[in-house]
């Protein structure tokens, strides 16, 4: 009985997990927070190449490959900006590679409050 039951319980995991819609790497992840069209408060940022915005950039592709069923490896943030709120806002257009090599753009959008060390993918998605 308690193996029957088990087998069941694990049928049931199985099906459940092929049956969950996967992000794959050109759809959106998480809900645009603000709208980018707005330039109130909205910054570039001075030095793209800063090792901390390259480090945000790694770690929004990495950040989005936990939640999506997609590999992509991090090339580099080509360009962004940046809006001081209670921490920082930035959009960052990145440069990434598919496991095939295929390079693309993305726009990540994150959250960081450094003193608290807060960080947080707000959204993700392919640039058009």
């Amino acid at each position: 009985m308690r193996t029957s039951s088990f087998l069941l319980i694990i049928v049931v995991a199985f099906l459940y997990a092929i049956g969950s819609p996967a992000i794959g790497c050109g759809e959106r992840m998480g809900n645009q927070l603000w709208n980018t069209a707005i330039e109130n408060g909205w910054e570039p940022i001075g030095n793209i190449n800063d090792q901390h915005i390259q480090e945000l950039g790694r770690w929004a592709v990495l950040e989005f490959g936990k939640h999506v069923n997609c590999v992509l490896k991090f090339n580099k943030v080509v360009s962004g900006r940046q809006e001081l709120v209670s921490g920082m806002n930035y959009e960052l257009i990145i440069e990434a590679s598919d496991i095939g090599g295929k390079e693309d753009k993305y726009k990540a959008e994150v959250y960081e409050q450094t003193w608290t060390h807060k960080r947080q993918l707000l959204s993700f998605a392919k640039v058009k």
